[in-house]
């Protein structure tokens, strides 16, 4: 499958129509299947899918069946091999479709359909089918194959019958020696069930013995007689089976290039009622093929897009125009418009009927595609520098019966030279006098376009109110991207596109927009507050507090002094007058400073704390002294 196919996606045409049909050669065919060169070929594989579809129309879908391991049986035939009673069977149905083919087609040459006329190619073998019919029947060798065969049968029957007769007389003679009172069928043999301890009493062998032991499975002396009959007469009966099945397969082996023969004309008639049937799913018609670089499409469909939505597309190029320069707005099916054009003329040249109303084809000796995001990871190629390489590769292939497709041409880099770019590769193009459609949303190669010989705009339909593309294309008339009408539809500020076309256009910006909708402003929109996490309160203003500061706490307006600095959330501890308060800094005012009122070595502890406590404190420090001495010492 090359890249032009998997683009145009015409691998999955070709998935539809495998499923058409029935053969597996009809199928590796179908993968295999290319735009042939040769109009004359693709005028006759046009006509056969025509006849194909008149045939089905009149006479209903053709009787075509499988052939899988058909030939290769009827080889190992003809090297002296024996075909197995399944595989008859299997070669006798296959003789039978041919005779009901036949007969179907014999139909159609009463319509006057050309096809039709393959019916004197196949050699429905009518006797051997009879023969082999009447031989083999649900996957064995019938009772009536022969006179011998059928005499062998009842003698063995009757054989089968006196065994048990004598079995069951056995039971009955000597039912106080059995384990149980009927016989069973151990390793092919028919035995009676003795107790272990009567194993004497019976005359025979034993074949088998119960889980425990204790019970015997004799086959007795009389039944091991019949059963020794039994075989000859199975041998016997096996080699007959054997000489009717070499007889069989000998016949089929004089009749090989026959047999052979009805195959390759059923997998051909498969292949081409494949097509046929594809054609009458998509309503598909047969197009005028040419060889003038002329192509034109009237009210044609993309073949895999549903038909209830797909909005036919009129499309026409040749005659004095070799390009096409589509425009209009993004999703506006500027890409569905050049895959629908290349992909009904790959199919048009693969012999099979385009979802057209109307159509003329021309030859192409190469279709060269150009589309979607060429990105290749593996190669380290990013979408601007794998689409110049495809785009060089194509213009080096690119000739006068090429049709070329490009989409977004020039894209994925700086617009200016994107734009400059795309004008030299249509320049390319133009020389090498290829057929070539391309999109684009630059307004210089409009311009380009508009002003070059040869080269055409089209554009894209747009439904400016509901903002909806509606997928026709005009040819002759260059579209527009519609990006600020549908910016100003959607709400975009007239301030905004004021100045979004000033920076597009210059001073010719203003012109672009006038009558457009747009509001005067965007009217926000409020989100939830993020939520941080509180930090501790450290301000500058409750560190500057020390111990010792005379100061004013409001809204009391009273005087204290800090007696302990500010904690995490900024409280300071204050001696009031008789008490002590733990006070916001936001409430305090330094009113004289500790170094004015207090030595610089005060202890304050004297004024902030009790007797007791400073007594305790004195008395851990002079056992902690105390402790030092002893320790030197």
């Amino acid at each position: 499958m090359t890249d032009t196919e998997k683009i145009l996606e015409f691998d999955r045409i070709k998935e539809k129509l495998a499923e058409l049909a029935c053969t597996e050669k009809a199928r590796l065919q179908i993968q295999e299947l290319k735009p042939s060169l040769s109009e004359l070929e693709v005028k006759a594989f046009q006509r056969e899918t025509t006849e194909a579809r008149k045939m089905i129309e009149i006479c209903g879908n053709p009787p075509v069946t499988a052939l899988q391991g058909v030939d290769g049986w009827i080889e190992f035939a003809s090297k002296g091999g024996c075909l197995t009673p399944r595989q008859l069977e299997q070669i006798s149905m296959v003789l039978a479709a041919v005779r009901r083919l036949k007969d179907y087609l014999r139909r159609g040459k009463e319509h006057e359909i050309g096809l039709a006329y393959y019916e004197e190619n196949l050699d429905g073998l009518d006797d051997i089918r009879e023969e082999l019919g009447s031989k083999i029947r649900n996957e064995r060798v019938d009772d009536y194959a022969s006179k011998t065969l059928k005499s062998l049968r009842e003698a063995i029957d009757r054989a089968e019958t006196k065994m048990h007769e004598k079995a069951d007389a056995i039971l009955k003679a000597n039912k106080q020696y059995m384990a149980d009172n009927f016989s069973t069928l151990r390793n092919g043999r028919i035995c009676v069930p003795v107790k272990k301890e009567y194993k004497f009493k019976i005359q025979g062998s034993v074949i088998d013995k119960s889980s425990t032991g204790s019970t015997l499975f004799m086959e007795p002396l009389q039944v091991a007689r019949l059963y020794d009959e039994v075989q000859e007469l199975k041998i016997d009966e096996e080699n007959e089976e054997i000489r009717i099945l070499y007889t069989l397969s000998s016949i089929l082996s004089d009749k090989e290039e026959i047999i052979r023969s009805n195959s390759r004309t059923v997998e051909k008639l498969d292949f081409i009622f494949a097509k046929g049937k594809l054609s009458l799913e998509q309503e598909g018609i047969q197009p005028e093929i040419n060889t003038d670089r002329h192509i034109r499409i009237k009210n044609g469909r993309h073949p895999l897009m549903d038909k209830a939505v797909n909005i036919p597309l009129n499309f026409e190029i040749g005659n004095g125009i070799n390009g096409v320069i589509i425009t209009g707005p993004n999703t506006g099916g500027k890409t569905v418009a050049i895959k629908t054009v290349a992909l009904n003329c790959m199919m048009a040249q693969c012999g099979l009927h385009v979802p057209c109303e109307e159509a003329e084809i021309c030859m192409n000796n190469a279709i060269l595609c150009d589309i979607g995001d060429g990105q290749n990871l593996s190669e380290n190629l990013s979408t601007f520098s794998a689409h110049i390489t495809n785009v060089l590769d194509i213009l080096k292939k690119a000739g006068r019966d090429s049709l070329v497709v490009m989409d977004e041409l020039g894209s994925g880099t700086d617009p200016a030279e994107g734009m400059g770019i795309a004008i030299a590769i249509l320049e390319e193009l133009k020389k090498s006098k290829a057929l070539f459609l391309a999109t684009t949303h630059y307004p210089e190669v409009k311009e380009y376009a508009r002003r070059t010989e040869g080269i055409i705009n089209a554009r894209m339909t747009f439904d400016k109110e509901s903002l909806r593309p509606l997928y026709q294309l005009v040819i002759g008339e260059a579209g527009e991207s519609c990006a600020f009408y549908i910016a100003g539809k959607l709400g975009m500020p007239g301030y905004m596109l004021s100045r979004a076309a000033k920076a597009a256009y210059g001073s010719e910006g203003e012109t672009k927009i006038e009558g457009m909708a747009g509001n005067e402003g965007l009217k926000k929109s409020s989100h939830p507050k993020i939520q941080k996490i509180k930090k501790a309160v450290t301000q500058k203003e409750a560190k500057k507090y020390r111990i010792g500061d005379s100061v004013m706490v409001y809204p009391e307006k009273k005087i204290g002094i800090i007696c302990r600095m500010a904690d995490e959330k900024g409280m300071l501890q204050v001696q009031m007058k008789k008490e002590k308060r733990w006070v916001s800094h936001k409430r305090i005012k330094l009113h004289v400073a500790a170094e004015q009122l207090y030595p610089e070595d005060y202890d304050f502890s004297i004024i902030f704390d009790s007797v007791e406590k400073r007594k305790a404190q004195h008395d851990m420090k002079r056992k902690y002294v105390d402790a030092e001495l002893t320790y030197e010492e």
